[in-house]
């Protein structure tokens, strides 16, 4: 099981590939590395997925009534904003241009691993999609992590 942790100033290439970092690398099981999906994320970044763990996601979307306008709603809009993508050898991603307007990126991407996945950020919003209170950060993570 990969876990990302960290965050990366990075920079997009000419051709908007993205090298990632090297511990960002190291991370992914070796199954992985030709094996990645990205999407749009719920905010405006991208999402960096090892295969193993999109499948997870998908299952649980997949599950969804057809039958539902709201689910195939959903799932319309999440199905089509992934794309498959592999390492090249020189260790970049390639990114799209319908993702890179997406996301707002065009040199400078802020990488951010947060556990079984990557965050690529635009770096202005990813400062605005931080939690920049210290308080508010605490109550947080009181609501979230203390034992019940």
């Amino acid at each position: 099981m990969s876990f990302f942790t960290g965050e990366y100033d990075c920079k997009l290439d000419a051709k908007g590939r993205l090298a990632l970092p090297a511990k960002v690398k190291a991370a992914l099981p070796d199954v992985a590395v030709q094996e990645l999906v990205l999407r749009r994320g719920f905010e405006s970044c991208l999402v960096l997925y090892p295969k193993v763990e999109f499948k997870k996601i998908i299952n649980r979307v997949r599950s969804l009534s057809e039958f539902n306008e709201d689910y195939r709603k959903f799932q319309r809009s999440f199905f089509r904003g992934n794309a498959e993508v592999e390492l090249d050898s020189a260790g970049r991603i390639n990114i799209q241009n319908r993702m890179l307007a997406y996301a707002d990126l065009t040199k400078e991407v802020v990488v951010v691993g947060l556990g079984n996945r990557i965050e690529i950020w635009n770096p202005d919003l990813y400062e605005e999609n931080l939690i920049n209170d210290v308080s508010e950060y605490s109550k947080l993570a009181e609501k979230y992590l203390a034992d019940d």
